[in-house]
């Protein structure tokens, strides 16, 4: 926990977190490095509450010039929403590229309505 909240000191750890009014239900937490992201870990304790996470994450990203999400597994869960296995030679290839950006985690303001969230991580042109 110590080396988490130095991490987040520091601007490099960050959490997407779900609410329903003072009580939590649901989120995801990560680092970011460049342009590469790394989830640690997500949670829910209402139904579908990390998927709503995962999507404002997504989004955040896209929006904040992110080039890599790390998931480090890949389950049906994460498929569902476009995560796919790559080889180690094309993930060091994509970590690299990743590396020589800066992603701004910021860039999306925290409370950005749902149809902002959904604009962001949809493929329309």
């Amino acid at each position: 926990q110590e080396l988490y909240r130095e991490l987040f000191v520091r601007g490099a750890g960050h959490s997407v977190e779900c609410w329903r009014g003072s009580q939590l239900v649901g989120g995801l937490y990560g680092v970011a490095i460049g342009a590469a992201f790394f989830g640690e870990s997500m949670f829910s304790l209402e139904r579908d509450a990390s998927k709503v996470a995962l999507a404002h994450l997504v989004a955040r990203l896209r929006v904040g010039g992110f080039k890599l999400l790390d998931t480090q597994f890949l389950t049906d869960h994460l498929s569902q929403f476009g995560a796919q296995a790559v080889s180690r030679a094309d993930y060091k290839r994509r970590l690299n590229a990743a590396l020589e950006h800066q992603g701004d985690f910021y860039l999306l303001p925290a409370y950005e309505p749902g149809a902002a969230v959904l604009q962001a991580i949809s493929q329309a042109s």
